[in-house]
């Protein structure tokens, strides 16, 4: 009985051995599966971080571009407008200096019949010693200094341009084309952002010419310094005396578009 005992003993134990290394192989293997997995799990994130932080990149690389472009917009629209002034400018400086040499020769025409009446009124100025209002010493020299003022600002050499439209304003206070030096001299400080010193400017054309074609484009002007200067209420208040006081205008039409920009940005 014994006998068979072991020899059930000695034929078992074999099977239960091969049982018991196939178990701790399962094991290893079933751990060694899991390892991996985590590193596979970890090797993941670490991919999926680095994924998420090109997006990240990509996405400031799109937003850097999208502000220069609406720079760029900014810089184009400030230049269609200096052009748009330019050549208002320009058509102003043509009738004007068309005007003197049609009155030069509408004088030589009548200068037999008005001769006593001119002298009499030259007497008359001398005597009060007072010359004639608006009158230019030399309309040709007046006239050749603007010009030259408006080539610089036109060709992009705003202190050059700046200086001549100052020393027109001086020289000539009171030529027709004063109130346009000023806008112009304004436009000069505002191109190159020397904000305060051309709201000044645009004021001072509003303060002395109000009547002046200029005067739409000026106040359109400050309210557009104040922007610039962080003055936002001030800037609002400018543009809506705009569209109040000039309807229908291309001022009126900037300054809308300007006010809604304004409260987009404010969220108001």
């Amino acid at each position: 009985m014994a006998g068979a005992i072991a020899s059930a003993m000695l034929f078992a134990y074999p099977v239960w051995a091969q049982d018991s290394r196939l178990s701790l192989a399962d094991r290893v293997a079933r751990l060694e599966q899991q390892a991996q997995n985590r590193d596979q799990g970890g090797t993941g994130m670490v991919n999926q971080l680095l994924e998420l932080q090109s997006q990240v990149q990509h996405l400031q690389g799109q937003i850097e571009e999208l502000q220069h472009h609406l720079q760029e917009l900014d810089d184009k629209n400030k230049a269609q407008y200096a052009d748009l002034d330019g050549r208002l400018a320009r058509l102003e400086s043509a009738a004007t200096g068309a005007a003197a040499p049609a009155a030069s020769g509408s004088a030589a025409q009548a200068a037999a019949g008005a001769a006593t009446t001119a002298s009499a009124a030259a007497g008359a100025t001398a005597a009060a010693g007072q010359p004639a209002a608006g009158a230019v010493a030399d309309p040709a020299a007046a006239q050749a200094a603007y010009d030259a003022a408006f080539q610089a600002i036109r060709s992009g050499d705003y202190v050059k341009a700046s200086r001549g439209f100052r020393g027109f304003i001086q020289q000539y206070p009171n030529h027709a084309l004063a109130p346009n030096a000023w806008y112009w001299l304004g436009q000069s400080y505002y191109v190159t952002m020397n904000y305060s010193v051309a709201l000044e400017a645009f004021k001072h054309l509003l303060e002395q010419f109000p009547q002046s074609d200029k005067a739409p484009d000026a106040m359109l002007k400050v309210g557009y310094c104040q922007l610039e200067l962080k003055q936002t209420d001030a800037a609002k208040t400018t543009l809506k005396r705009v569209l109040a006081k000039y309807p229908g205008s291309s001022a009126a039409s900037l300054a809308q578009e300007r006010l809604q920009r304004v409260q987009l940005q404010s969220g108001n």
